[in-house]
């Protein structure tokens, strides 16, 4: 059975929707002797008369009424593809939704957001922030696609992939006399009003870590839930604190003061997600403008330490 190519289609409507073969030449930006001739061979390798002709105008035949309608269909089939392809590259009626530890929403994932705002203007961004504890349920119930977290998830149903890696930081209220030592030691805080975070939680642990490592007790004069309570209680002068650089990852911080610490302790960033889940393009892309926005806070922490520091 005779078939139509996609350019006998083009060409055909073309035809239809200007009447004239020089009409549809210039549609179609092409010759008008190979409007001619495409049309024609049509007619002839499907039996069916397609145009009437009548003082060089075109018209659709009776009987290839049907065959029209068909053309109509496939145009308008194209067109709203077309449409849904944009709607889509904009993000148009699509949610991408992931989670984010609260040390690194504070700050990267507002940068890494706004890159994605940009490339898709109208997608519907759900963002959520969890603790470790409420990772795996948040990926295996699939509500999310990916989590960024500052530790990896051991779970067999579980991928981590290490996307950066930063160090541990000082925090001191404005002021403070150790501001002006270039670095600081665990063993400089004896003494001073630690507040700090549950050592026995997973993001504890390692802040604790240089403490256990030096073998000096951890004694907290406060606590809290979250990274950003730390630095909101240093802020207030109620204390000093050893937090990961991605939580205090912003050029202006008043009343922050932070300096490196002296004992090297690298704190990995991870993408956790589903095993086996394929992501979608919103959601690789996010994760390419983590890896960005990472990066660009390990290579810039110098302007975050002030004239002090050199090291990077």
């Amino acid at each position: 059975m005779p078939e139509m190519t996609l350019r006998q289609i083009e060409v055909i409507r073309a035809v239809m929707m200007t009447g004239t073969i020089t009409g549809a030449a210039k549609l179609l930006n092409v010759s008008a002797p190979g409007i001619s001739r495409l049309v024609k061979h049509a007619e002839e390798s499907l039996g069916i008369r397609l145009f009437e002709r009548k003082a060089g105008l075109f018209t659709p035949s009776v009987e290839a009424g049907p065959v029209f309608d068909q053309i109509r269909e496939v145009y308008t089939g194209v067109a709203n593809l077309q449409r849904a392809l944009g709607s889509l590259q904009k993000g148009e009626d699509v949610t991408l939704a992931f989670a984010s530890a609260p040390s690194i929403a504070q700050f990267v994932a507002a940068r890494a957001l706004r890159r994605v705002r940009a490339r898709y203007a109208d997608l519907f961004i759900d963002l959520n922030i969890l603790k470790i504890e409420e990772t795996v349920d948040y990926l295996l119930l699939e509500r999310g696609e990916f989590v960024v977290m500052s530790y990896a998830v051991d779970n067999a149903a579980i991928e981590n992939e290490k996307i950066a890696e930063g160090q541990l930081v000082v925090i001191l209220p404005e002021g403070h006399r150790l501001a002006a030592q270039r670095t600081v030691s665990v063993h400089d805080l004896t003494g001073e009003a630690l507040v700090g975070l549950d050592p026995e939680d997973p993001y504890g642990r390692l802040i604790a870590e240089p403490f256990r490592r030096a073998g000096l007790p951890l004694n907290h004069a406060m606590r809290g839930r979250f990274a950003q309570t730390l630095v909101s209680l240093v802020r207030h002068g109620l204390g000093v604190a050893v937090i990961d650089e991605f939580s205090v990852a912003e050029v202006y911080m008043p009343g922050v003061i932070r300096r490196p610490l002296a004992e090297t302790v690298p704190i990995g960033t991870y993408i956790v997600r589903k095993k086996g889940r394929v992501l979608s393009g919103f959601a690789e892309f996010a994760i390419q403008q983590f890896r960005r926005e990472l990066a660009r806070a390990c290579a810039d922490r110098d302007s975050y330490y002030g004239d002090l520091v050199t090291r990077c």
